[in-house]
């Protein structure tokens, strides 16, 4: 469990904590601390208590390692009053507090957004417990101060730390950087890069990632180039996610010559592009609505060797939306299939989005069809979207009875979903059904308004007439809605129904 914590792994230890417990096994106390440090990594804290109650239950006989991990549980959550508790505890068991423990106290005061208590504390470490403090308690004050935006008393901590014999580190100075940066203050970021050489220190990838994402927060993006520029004098190598950053920055602002620039830097310095640097500059093409160079960005990505993500395929099929193209959309959702790749959700939905808007349902619905072959659970938005394409196609019968398929699939419908219902009917000039809909009181009156404005904008297309009554409509409604459902399942906890694909009178499909 401790390996896996210190490889990122936390939920993975926690999952073998889980099984010692499923077969029958008691964990040790050592178990628990572990248990206990993966759900602070975690962060998930109101867990704390749980596991003490559990530790005592069992009557371990507490360790400092366990108390260190309490602490640290509650100075993380920024619980600080517990965290003390805690401590006093660890004293009155006759367990002795190392610099360590002060250390994650001094943390949680920061955290808590008292780092005046942090200093207090810090000089209670040599008067009343005859400890010095270290390297890492210095740095964990300055954060405290940083963290709060005092950056001023953290440069006072830094004069303390050297009178006390200690050289500050990079980790020092990129805290202070950092906070530099979070208060739009990168050039000052910049700066400190003199007082690290003052000090015989060299800056890392780290510090130079702070200062260039300074400067992207300020919307100087010439000004992070340039800095990417005096990277190289610091002999340090930007990151992928530098240069990506970059490419999006300039995307954003519309300046091609300076995607160009970025490009040839990264071939200067040797870093290759990703499948993110490809999609971002595809994207930038597809919401330009220049599909053509967008399909040549994606193209050129695979020539590259890369394999494109189910994100790049998106970007490319909502391009071919946005061109009123649904065709190719599906057509690159065929081929993303064909590649191996795992089609999700949201492209599907897409897909079929596009087709409503060309007013055709039917090729709507066998993407639909499709999608559940592939065992994808539709969502809410997937839902609405086709009852919004029925809506425009003037079969509001059919649009409702999206309501009974939802069921089917256990996806609640919204407020946003009945609205869309009763639109539907209202388009086609059948009032009554519309207000059947919006039986509820609160959404009738916040839909008036709306379903008025989409009367002024009718068409001219053609409107069934209301003059009976809901007589007639509920005729409709029977007459189209010979519904049945058979079950399927999925072999992945949810049930699929089995979707019968019979047209009736050459206007719909039959669910």
């Amino acid at each position: 469990m401790n390996i896996l914590i210190e490889r990122g792994k936390s939920q993975e230890a926690q999952s073998i904590f889980e099984s010692l417990v499923q077969t029958g096994h008691k964990p040790s106390l050592i178990a628990y601390t572990t248990l206990l440090a993966a759900l602070t990594i975690q962060k998930r804290f109101d867990s704390i208590q749980s596991i003490i109650s559990q530790v005592g239950d069992n009557n371990y006989k507490l360790d400092s390692i366990f108390f260190n991990a309490v602490i640290n549980a509650f100075s993380e959550s920024g619980n600080i009053e517990e965290a003390m508790k805690y401590f006093n505890k660890m004293k009155e068991s006759g367990l002795k507090p190392t610099t360590s423990t002060f250390n994650t106290l001094i943390k949680g005061y920061g955290i808590a957004g008292k780092p005046e208590d942090s200093v207090k504390l810090m000089e209670s470490i040599c008067e009343e417990e005859n400890l010095k403090p270290n390297l890492r308690t210095y740095n964990v004050l300055v954060r405290a101060w940083c963290s709060n935006k005092k950056i001023m008393q953290a440069f006072q901590v830094v004069n303390k730390m050297v009178g006390s014999g200690f050289r500050p580190d990079v980790v020092t100075y990129n805290t202070i950087a950092s906070a530099y940066a979070q208060n739009g203050e990168a050039e000052k970021a910049e700066h400190l890069i003199l007082e690290m050489e003052k000090h015989n220190l060299k800056p890392n990838e780290r510090t130079c990632g702070i200062i260039v994402s300074g400067y992207f927060k300020e919307g100087k993006i010439r000004e992070a180039l340039r800095f990417v520029y005096r990277m190289k004098e610091l002999k340090v190598q930007p990151n992928l996610v530098v240069f990506n950053s970059m490419i999006k920055g300039f995307l954003d602002d519309k300046d091609q010559d300076g995607v160009d620039e970025v490009l040839t830097l990264m071939e200067e310095f040797e870093v290759k592009p990703d499948v993110v640097t490809f999609s971002t500059i595809m994207n930038a093409w597809s919401e330009a609505g220049f599909m053509d160079r967008c399909k040549e960005i994606f193209d050129d990505m695979a020539k590259a060797g890369i394999k494109p993500d189910v994100h790049a395929y998106s970007i490319l099929a909502k391009g071919y939306i946005r061109a009123q193209k649904p065709e190719k959309a599906e057509t690159t959702l065929t081929a993303m299939i064909e590649s191996g790749s795992n089609p999700n959700v949201v492209i599907f939905t897409t897909v079929i989005n596009g087709w409503c808007s060309d007013g055709k349902m039917e090729n709507a619905m066998r993407v639909f069809e499709q999608m559940c072959e592939y065992k994808i659970l539709p969502n809410l938005k997937t839902f609405e979207t086709l009852i919004w394409g029925f809506g425009e196609a003037k079969q509001p019968w059919r649009a409702e009875e999206m309501l009974q398929l939802m069921e089917e699939f256990n996806v609640r419908p919204g407020k946003s979903t009945m609205l869309l219902i009763a639109e539907a009917w209202h388009g086609v000039g059948l009032m009554n059904e519309a207000n059947r809909i919006l039986s509820s009181g609160k959404l009738k009156e916040m839909t008036h308004q709306r379903l008025e404005k989409i009367s002024e904008k009718q068409s001219n297309g053609v409107v069934i007439s209301d003059q009976n009554g809901s007589k007639r409509s509920r005729m409709v409604w029977a007459c189209s809605r010979s519904t049945c459902f058979s079950r399927n399942s999925c072999g992945i906890g949810a049930r699929f129904p089995v979707i019968c694909k019979t047209a009736f009178s050459g206007a719909g499909w039959c669910l």
